[in-house]
């Protein structure tokens, strides 16, 4: 192994190790499974390594967190999506919950999951990656205008399924 090689290795290593946490929270975000937000990282990480030369220098965590929205959608197209199961939502207490902000993202994380994939796409790069409008429709490969209809749409679809959508911001959970 050249001397160069090891250094690219390096390079390519330290990436991961800095930018690994966030994307799996990306990635658990798409999902919405640990185990299949670890193999879609993997997945990705290893279609990247063999391009790493090209795209070190050209924004390598856009060009990531493409590949993870891209390779999420191929998976999804490919899944049967007949009936999902769902667990029932726990009643709301009067008293105030020591674990509401717990149960709060969870809410959330499951009706983002809810939500169909190119509007949850969205909704991860909006408001969790906290992209721009341009910069997620870069990603997506779509206009601006798209981002922003889907936008709306999974905000609409997110505040009927959330208990109390006036009380949250989407910024500040996670």
């Amino acid at each position: 192994m050249s001397h160069q090689q090891t250094n690219e290795e390096a390079t390519f290593e330290e990436f991961v190790t800095f930018r690994g946490d966030r994307f799996h929270r990306i990635a658990w975000l798409l999902t919405g499974d640990v185990h299949l937000a670890e193999d879609l990282v993997q997945t990705v990480l290893v279609r990247v390594w063999p391009k790493w030369n090209r795209i070190k220098g050209n924004n390598p965590d856009a060009y990531v967190r493409r590949a993870l929205v891209n390779t999420h959608s191929s998976w999804w197209r490919r899944r049967w999506r007949g009936e999902t199961p769902t667990k029932d939502l726990p009643d709301t207490m009067a008293t105030p919950d020591v674990f509401a902000d717990v149960d709060l993202e969870q809410s959330l994380a499951a009706a983002i999951r809810m939500l169909p994939p190119r509007q949850r796409a969205v909704v991860v790069l909006r408001f969790f990656e906290d992209l721009s409008v341009e910069e997620t429709a870069d990603v997506l490969n779509c206009h601006p205008g798209t981002v922003k209809s889907q936008t709306s749409k999974a905000l609409r679809h997110l505040r009927r399924h959330l208990s109390e959508p006036e009380s949250i911001c989407i910024g500040e959970i996670v």
